[in-house]
């Protein structure tokens, strides 16, 4: 068991330390981000170490059980895909700069408006695909309104990552968590709303009082209204994104698994969309741009973890984290415990290995142990930019638009908006449950 210990440990502060001191590193004239190799080199010591047995691998990596992570990274990478094309077409931005100029000259509306806008588009979309979209076009709208940037940006990142909850779809780690216990689109969501709706109407009310004073000043310009690139590209992707959504609402009664709905959607997008620039005689620019930024680090990111935490699992460490949380109040001990490891380990390999833990419990708390652990995973990711990748996205992008905002700003938000979401969320989540 030590060897496997502390190469996980090991594992999990270097990548904190990535993430804070040296995210990426320069080689052959290219950059590349740390958080995943280090993640690597912990799997590959692991198996050097024979803290996972190549059977268990072999059995985890092509199992046909709900937890196979090649199967979940396939249905993660599907909704990705549609998500990144939506945004290429110019639709997100669209929105954006349309409501945006409803609004007036009331920073309060405008405000309110982009929570809503954010929260909207990640429950059908993806909370990390809706943070690299908002956050350019919220920095450049505040700059040449000549408004200060922090409120829109917090409200943004809070909004991305509490309405994330509400759809299986809308976090990687929701798919994952979700799938591990097999639990369907409709059982997610049946547990999921309510929880979803309360903590996220009574955070907005918190940033409002929070940022009353800056958004009292009125806005001195208008925002031009985005141009959609391809209204035949919009049409299909929206049109696909709504069929996935709906075959993914009845999946359980169709006896058919959800990454193999998201999956056909992605690729009859593909087709379609490639086959219409054929015909026309039009480049596949959108389409070689939305591959361009798919989040391939995220591959050896989960697989890495993946094989870790199998690791731990092989050798019972899992057990002894279970013996300790027990059974008794395990909504609040799973949900707590989760929202704080994300900012240990990022939310991703908490999910990894917190989806084991629960099987080791009376079978009647599992499934609220697994909701907990889904909140925890989602809240966590507003507390430190460690909590998920969306918060490393996150400063990375507001940095290169000259916006001030620190560690110690994060944490300061963090702590005044993620706790009371994280207990919200965890009191209607043992009210539903």
């Amino acid at each position: 068991m030590e060897p496997t210990l502390i190469i996980s440990i090991a594992t999990c502060v270097l990548l904190i330390l990535s993430i804070l001191f040296f995210p990426k590193i320069k080689l052959f004239k290219k950059e590349f981000n740390t958080f995943w190799m280090v993640c690597l080199v912990g799997a590959l010591f692991v198996l050097i170490f024979k803290g996972v047995s190549i059977k268990n691998l072999t059995n985890g990596l092509f199992s046909s059980s709900a937890i196979n992570p090649i199967k979940i990274l396939a249905l993660f990478f599907s909704m990705t895909f549609i998500s990144i094309f939506l945004d290429e077409v110019g639709f997100f931005k669209y929105l954006a700069s349309y409501f945006i100029n409803k609004c007036k000259s009331k920073q309060i509306t405008l405000f309110i408006l982009i929570y809503v806008i954010v929260s909207v588009l990640t429950i059908f979309t993806s909370n990390d695909i809706v943070i690299l979209t908002f956050t350019p076009f919220i920095c450049y709208f505040a700059k040449n309104a000549k408004i200060n940037p922090i409120p829109y940006l917090v409200a943004e990142f809070a909004a991305a990552n509490t309405w994330s909850m509400f759809l299986i779809i809308g976090n990687p780690t929701n798919i994952y968590l979700a799938t591990s216990a097999n639990i369907n689109f409709i059982e997610y969501l049946k547990v999921m709303l309510i929880p979803t709706f309360v903590s996220g109407s009574i955070q907005l009310g918190i940033m409002l009082l929070l940022f009353k004073k800056q958004l009292s000043k009125k806005i001195e310009i208008e925002c031009e209204v985005v141009k959609i690139k391809d209204i035949f590209g919009l049409f299909f992707g929206l049109a696909e994104l709504l069929i996935c959504l709906v075959l993914l609402v009845v999946s359980s009664f169709l006896n058919i698994s959800m990454w193999v709905i998201c999956v056909v959607c992605a690729l009859s997008l593909l087709i379609i969309v490639a086959s219409a620039n054929i015909i026309r005689h039009k480049k596949m620019k959108i389409i070689k741009r939305t591959f361009k930024r798919l989040p391939y680090n995220l591959i050896p990111f989960v697989l890495s973890m993946f094989v870790i935490v199998l690791a731990l699992n092989q050798q019972e460490v899992t057990k002894v984290i279970a013996s300790f949380l027990k059974e008794d109040h395990v909504i609040y001990k799973y949900g707590i415990s989760s929202f704080f490891a994300s900012n240990l380990m990022n939310n991703i390999p908490m999910s990894v290995l917190f989806a084991t833990i629960p099987s080791s419990v009376n079978t009647s708390f599992y499934l609220k142990a697994i909701y907990s652990i889904i909140i925890g995973s989602n809240i966590g990711a507003f507390l430190t930019p460690i909590g998920a990748l969306a918060g490393i996205m996150f400063t990375d992008l507001i940095a290169k638009q000259n916006v001030k905002y620190t560690f110690k700003d994060f944490i300061k938000y963090g702590l005044i908006i993620a706790i009371p979401t994280l207990l919200i969320s965890l009191v209607f989540l043992q009210i539903v449950l």
